[in-house]
């Protein structure tokens, strides 16, 4: 199944999501797809009169903005992704530190594709 969505760069993304809660739209989530140390894409979803708009952001390397000064409840998907994917989100609050989920001892991220054959691939 393909998403349609719009497709923007890092510096774009606060502007973008601005644009979404300007126009009303809610926040539903993001969905992080094919995290590994060369980047990832993120989908952010959003909702507006029962009709769902997308934004796509492809990450390369590991660091993104946050938009929980946007939208604060996006704070816990960020979160969750920073614990199951390892990218960081820059400006985040609060930022839990890839503690959310897991027990905060150093081990690699759960759904990134890039771990070796000893770490469940």
């Amino acid at each position: 199944m393909s998403i349609a969505a719009d497709s923007i760069s890092c510096v774009e993304l606060c502007r973008a999501v601005a644009a979404c809660k300007e126009k009303g739209c809610r926040f539903v989530t993001i969905t992080c797809v094919g995290a590994d140390s060369a980047g990832a894409e993120l989908l952010y979803h959003f909702d507006r009169e029962l009709a769902l708009s997308h934004l796509r952001l492809t990450v390369s390397g590991d660091e993104v903005p946050s938009i929980s000064g946007i939208y604060a409840a996006a704070f816990l998907v960020e979160n969750e992704i920073q614990d199951q994917f390892g990218l960081v989100f820059t400006g985040l609050a609060p930022d839990y530190r890839r503690t959310l989920f897991l027990d905060g001892q150093e081990s690699p991220p759960p759904f990134r594709r890039d771990r070796g054959p000893d770490q469940g691939e």
